[in-house]
This record gives C-alpha cells, structure tokens and sequence, in this order.
C-alpha cells in the first residue's frame, strides 16, 4: 500500500520533465506484471512504426511497476494516477497522447471518458469479457457507457466476441493472445546461463517456478522422499529473506541459492541438489534448462501462474487444481500436455511418471510447443489494424 500510494505522488512532475508540448506520445497502460509481458509483443512493433513518438507505459499495480519500472522498452514508465475526472484531465493534458491502448480488462472510466471527449484512438487489446463483469449486470451502466471510448476491441476469445456484441458494439474481433507471440520471441533471445548449467551438470532437471507455499508443501515432500539422480531449481513467487530462510531449512538435500552464487560464497554449485532463485527477472530463461516443470499457484487464487513459457520451450507442465480463470491452462490439461494434481500422491505420481519415461516426457513436451506455435500470430492482427486506420 505504501508503494502504491508514494508511487503516485510524483507522477505528474515526472511528466512535466519529460514530456514537452511539442512531443508525439502513444500511452499504453497495464494493470500489473502480467498484462505488461502481455503488451510488449504490440508496444515493440508500434515503437518500431512510430519511431518519433515517445512510448509511456502506466501501472496500476505495484507488482507490476516495481519488476518493470527499468524496461527499455518505455520512455516513461509510471504509476497510472487514480480515476478521477481531475486527475484524468491533468494526465492526458500532460501526455496528449495520440494513440492509447488499454490492456487485458483495464477499465477506469474517467480517463475512458475524457479520451472519448478528445477523440483520442483508443484500443482494447487482448481483451478478456466474462458475464460476471460489471458491464452485463443491471448496475453497471456506467460502465458500459465507458466502453464507447474504445475504437476497437482486440478480444483473445468468440465467447468474449459475443458478450461485446451483447451490448451493441460490432467494432470487435477475435485477434488472440498476444502473450503467445511474447513468449514464441523468448526462443530468439539469448537463454543461456552458465550457472544453472553448471548446477544441471547434464541431469534431468525439474524447475519449480513462481511456487506458493502451499505448492511448497506437497513439493517438499517430493524432494526429500526422491531418490533418483534429479536436480531441482525453485524460483519462489515470493523471494523475502524469511519465506527463503524458512524454504531451504524445510530440505534435507544439499541446497544452494542464487544470492550464495552471487556473491562468490559458493563455487561447487554442481555438488548441490537444489538450487532456490531468491532473485527475480531470470526464470523465463531457467525453464530453457527444464526437463519438467511446475508451475505453482494452482493451489490459491486466482490460480496457476504463466504456463506459457515453459510451454515454449516444449517442457511437460505439472499444475495444481486451480487453472479454470486459465484458458491456456484449460487447453493444455485437455490436450495432455499438462497434468492437473491435487494431493501429495497425485503429484508423485506425475513427477514419477515423467521422469521414469522419457517418450512421455517428450511427447507432453511437444503438445506444449506446439500449443504455443499454433496460437502465435495476435500482435501482427492487431497491429496491421492500427496502421491501416492511423497511417491513412
């Protein structure tokens, strides 16, 4: 809450540093970590066309500012200002953007409203409606009225399609999820890291990424009872020194951490079992090492964190019993390339079959890859649209 409340405190000094009356902006909004990654396939290609504007990128969350406040990717990266009707006016004064895309299920109608009255373009991309949303409840008038500030919805699914249509608007189509095209460029990139090679030293290897403790438990309990040649690396969804501490204390295997490597106290990293991430920014490449992975979460809610990067890289996925808000996750169980466990026996059984029978492993991994292949393509659907309307 502090972060969330200091963070906004010199937003519209910021802007007034960095903006002149005379710049070109396009403003792209996110609510957090995930709908950010979900944006960078368009924000990159739309730099690219409007090379002369400058980008500004807003958060509503914390989460999401604190991990990517540094991107290059942004001119400007800052708290979004809450809605309010001055602070609406105040912001797009300050920015006057003339391109603004909102992301995912952002939709604070003050600002929607004040761009409607500027007739500033205005996109929704990757846009997810479900019929609980407030725009299909007898209430929510005023929310729906927000939804005239867009130009055009970008949807990821028909069930989405036909809820927008429900309320009048025909300016909407199916593009997909732009989170597939973000997560296909990762295999372009630069994936290698020298320790965790050195840690994996040839051995079949399963990463845990994003972990819960109640994700935690269950995997333990694995670790400390498995008694084949396995390496485990688990990179924590929280990484505070105690939740750490307290991580490493619960295994009876040989255990390193990222920060032991980072400061030179351990160069025998290969001798370790387990290999704990308390740093951030580095999983996506970890799970290029991954034989299986885990992705926790599913044992909360919302539910499961990102499949979609250990998918990529056509790794066999484990989850717990909470993915239904996931459509990715959802296609992959049904397509058996990820396997949904609810209990400590359960998950033995799946580890165990995965590592026991290397065809299946394969087999799970390939569903996964090519999941990810089949539904590339959003950002060149959404982007060929913006041009065609705004380089006319």
């Amino acid at each position: 809450m502090k972060l969330f409340v200091d963070g906004r405190k010199s937003v519209f000094e910021t802007l007034s540093k960095n903006i002149s009356n005379s710049d070109k902006s396009i403003w792209f909004h996110a609510a957090s970590l995930g709908e950010f990654e979900q944006g960078l396939p368009v924000m990159e290609k739309i730099k690219a066309h409007f090379p002369n504007h400058k980008l500004v990128v807003t958060f509503f969350s914390p989460s999401g500012y604190e991990v990517r406040k540094n991107n290059t990717i942004a001119d400007i990266t800052i708290y979004l200002p809450l809605d309010t009707k001055q602070n609406a006016n105040q912001f797009l004064d300050s920015v006057h953007p003339e391109l603004v895309f909102f992301i995912k299920y952002e939709f604070w109608p003050n600002y929607l409203n004040e761009l409607k009255n500027r007739k500033i373009n205005t996109y929704l991309i990757s846009g997810i409606f479900r019929e609980n949303q407030a725009f299909f409840k007898w209430y929510g008038g005023f929310y729906r009225k927000a939804l005239n500030s867009f130009d055009y919805f970008f949807v990821q699914n028909e069930s989405s399609k036909k809820l927008v249509q429900q309320l009048g608007f025909q300016n909407v189509s199916i593009s997909g999820d732009t989170r597939f095209d973000r997560v296909v460029s990762i295999l372009e990139r630069d994936n290698h890291l020298d320790f965790i090679e050195k840690f994996k030293n040839n051995t079949l290897t399963i990463v845990i990424g994003s972990s819960w403790p109640k994700d935690e438990e269950l995997l333990v309990n694995f670790i400390n009872q498995s008694t084949e040649n396995i390496k485990f690396i688990i990179a924590p969804h929280n990484i505070k020194s105690e939740q750490i501490q307290g991580l490493q204390k619960s295994l009876s295997k040989k255990c390193i951490l990222f920060s032991d490597i980072a400061s030179g106290r351990h160069l025998s990293i290969n001798e370790h079992d387990v290999f704990i991430i308390d740093t951030i920014g580095i999983l996506t490449k970890i799970y290029s090492y991954a034989d299986i992975a885990y992705v926790g979460g599913g044992f909360g809610n919302p539910g499961v964190h990102n499949l979609l990067e250990p998918a990529t890289f056509g790794v066999p996925i484990i989850i717990g019993p909470n993915y239904s808000h996931f459509a990715e996750a959802i296609a992959l169980v049904n397509m058996e390339g990820c396997i949904s466990i609810a209990n400590q026996n359960q998950m033995s059984d799946a580890f165990k079959n995965l590592i026991n029978n290397e065809a299946i492993r394969h087999e799970k991994g390939h569903i996964c890859s090519t999941f990810v292949q089949m539904n590339k393509g959003a950002t060149d659907k959404i982007v060929s649209h913006i041009l065609n309307e705004n380089l006319k």
